[in-house]
């Protein structure tokens, strides 16, 4: 048809052409018929031969089209190109040309338009050919998801891989099996530990800080006091009370509320962290915090003076309202798609009534103060050397090994920690495995204990510096770290000097607070004795520059001085603490209890404490002898 076409337009165009050089002339009729012929086969290809005779038919044309006269058949044309029925007036002979002209150019627009909409609609067809068939694909691999399940072969090969895992036995079982299970398993605690069950077997169990030194129990002491006090009769908690612990130094303030583990979050549309379902719809989704799991147990939050402060008061407002509450600026209660849990969620809070126990290794003047005026307080002391030999002897038990004579021992001059005698016995406990790895029944060595200590560079923490002897101007003072006391060597040498131009000399390393001590001390000497130490020449020495905080070191200076000044020798077995005034007053000083502690590790036999701090003396203490004073005279008869 579109060749038709073309013959028909270059006949059209060379006819014009020669009329423009010949000047109109009629053509034949031959010529004419022939051009009307060629019209109708185009009309035919077009529309096609039922579509145009039923086209002819509609427009009165199909006598026209079947006429012999030519201006019939011209006018038939007419009628199908022009889709005009009222068409009857028989075009004159000479108008023949130009009207066929007409149906030419008109027949031409028709073929383009077909041409243009054929090739749009291969083109529509094409495209709903393929969405059609990626619909189908679609359809075919939600098909095989559905029937297959979410599982292909790597997700099958990485659960088969952690299957096997989770049936091998674990290698650090030994820390299980050498926890606390009883209270009684908690050496060197006993007055301690009483105190923590008392607080959590009331019937209104009250929240608590565990002060003391790292490794002596605190955390094993919390989960033992939970499972005890679960068996007490009429008890706060029950069977299936949660034991949340979680360690402070962890936990931090987000100040976007994004992710917050303690306290729960919400996780709004904006994030990732939705479920698809509720993102899609725009619903903000509430996630728990650990608050919440600890419901009607116990939260036990470990280092929680190393906790952020905003998060702490927090942590106070959930203590005090016993529930946690929500918020989002993409909650709205009116909206109909919002599950029913999340609305109560977010109008009533989340129960959070849990006790809190809290432990810590700083001194109690460094914790929040509101967090310590909601808590109770619990003190765990050092281990001592009895106590450290007898978690050494629990942990064999339990391993099922024999420990030769002076294991326990070693190890108790090298730690004051439960953690770290348990780790000595557990490296040393490898050594023997390794040494006799033929045999089922293990005996640790002494040898095997100090090859570890070796290994582990460790020195023994405690320099014995007690003497029988007697010696003038040294004498033994007593200091505490945190939770720790410990002995200081103090000496003092006297030489005559210019008179009234003498000098006291002091290193500068102790602090100013001892060298402060020491002129204090230069007044008491005047007083006992009448002697001016600007008269001499006086050296004082904290033997390997020990730094001394506060005044306690007062006393023990004093005797010193007057030790050297008056020739006059001292024990070397009693320890010295308390605060010298001007007028020889003994005033009382801080950490009573560690530098008691102190004072035993190191074979001290007798401790000098002021008279105001007798209270602080624990019960049934054994092995040291206390002596309180309250002037400088007491004191002396106490050390000559």
């Amino acid at each position: 048809m579109r060749g038709l076409l073309d013959r028909l337009i270059k006949k059209n165009s060379e006819n014009n052409q020669s009329l423009n050089n010949q000047g109109r002339e009629d053509r034949s009729a031959e010529e004419l018929k022939l051009e009307v012929d060629a019209l109708y086969v185009v009309l035919s290809n077009l529309y096609g031969t039922d579509k145009l005779i039923l086209k002819a038919s509609k427009l009165e044309a199909l006598t026209l089209m079947r006429s012999e006269s030519l201006n019939e058949r011209v006018m038939g044309l007419q009628k199908l190109v022009h889709d005009d029925p009222t068409e009857s007036q028989l075009p004159k002979r000479e108008d023949l040309p130009a009207i066929l002209r007409d149906v030419e150019e008109t027949i031409a627009e028709m073929v383009a338009k077909k041409s243009v909409e054929e090739r749009l609609n291969q083109a529509v067809t094409d495209k709903m050919q393929e969405r059609h068939e990626e619909y189908i694909k679609e359809i075919k691999n939600q098909i095989i998801k559905e029937t297959a399940g979410p599982e292909n072969a790597q997700t099958l090969k990485k659960l088969a891989v952690l299957e096997k895992m989770n049936q091998t036995t674990p290698l650090s079982s030994a820390i299980d099996v050498l926890r606390p299970k009883r209270p009684e398993e908690i050496v060197g605690q006993e007055n301690a530990m009483r105190g923590l069950l008392a607080k959590l077997a009331t019937p209104y169990p009250q929240h608590i800080l565990i002060y003391g030194p790292p490794g002596v129990g605190k955390t094993s002491a919390a989960r033992v006091a939970l499972e005890t006090v679960k068996q007490f009769k009429n008890a706060s908690f029950s069977a299936d009370a949660p034991f949340i612990e979680v360690d402070g130094t962890t936990l931090r303030w987000d100040p976007r509320d994004v992710t917050n583990p303690l306290l729960g979050s919400v996780h709004d549309p904006i994030y990732q962290g939705a479920k698809k379902d509720l993102a899609e719809t725009g619903i903000p989704e509430p996630k728990l915090g650990l608050v919440n799991e600890a419901h009607t147990g116990i939260l036990f939050i470990d280092e929680i003076g190393e906790m952020d402060a905003l998060l702490l008061n927090k942590l106070l407002k959930v203590l005090e309202d016993k529930r946690v509450f929500f918020d989002s600026s993409y909650y709205d209660p009116q909206d109909p798609q919002t599950p029913l849990y999340i609305k109560k969620i977010f109008e009533e809070g989340v129960p959070a009534d849990f006790v809190l126990i809290g432990a810590t290794t700083r001194d109690p003047s460094e914790i929040n103060p509101a967090l310590r005026s909601r808590c109770t307080e619990v003190y765990f002391g050092p281990l001592e050397p009895e106590d450290v030999q007898e978690i050494i002897r629990q942990a064999g038990e339990k391993l099922n090994v024999q420990l030769e004579a002076g294991v326990e021992e070693i190890i108790s001059d090298y730690v004051i920690e439960g953690r770290k005698a348990i780790n000595i016995l557990l490296d040393s406990y490898g050594m023997a495995k390794f040494r006799e790895r033929d045999s089922d029944k293990i005996s640790i060595q002494t040898e095997d204990v100090r090859e570890v200590l070796r290994t582990n560079r460790l020195t023994p923490y405690v320099h014995n510096k007690v003497s029988s002897a007697r010696d003038q101007g040294r004498i033994l003072g007593l200091g505490v770290a945190g939770f720790l006391g410990s002995v200081l060597e103090i000496e003092v040498k006297v030489f005559q000097g210019p008179e009234g131009k003498g000098t006291i000399r002091f290193n500068e390393t102790a602090g100013t607070m001892a060298k402060d001590s020491v002129f204090n001390a230069a007044a008491v000497i005047r007083i006992l004795t009448g002697e001016d130490l600007r008269d001499y020449d006086v050296h004082v020495n904290v033997v390997g520059g020990g730094k001394i905080d506060g005044p306690s070191a007062g006393l023990a200076i004093t005797i010193a001085i007057y030790s050297a000044l008056k020739e006059r020798p001292l024990r070397q077995d009693v320890a010295v603490t308390g605060e010298i005034s001007i007028q020889g007053k003994v005033k009382p000083v801080g950490g009573i209890y560690e530098k008691i502690f102190g004072a035993k590790q190191a074979g001290v036999q007798r401790v000098i404490i002021p008279e105001d701090n007798i209270d602080e003396v624990p019960s049934g203490l054994t092995g040291i002898e206390v002596i309180a004073v309250s002037t400088i005279e007491e004191a002396l008869r106490a050390v000559l």
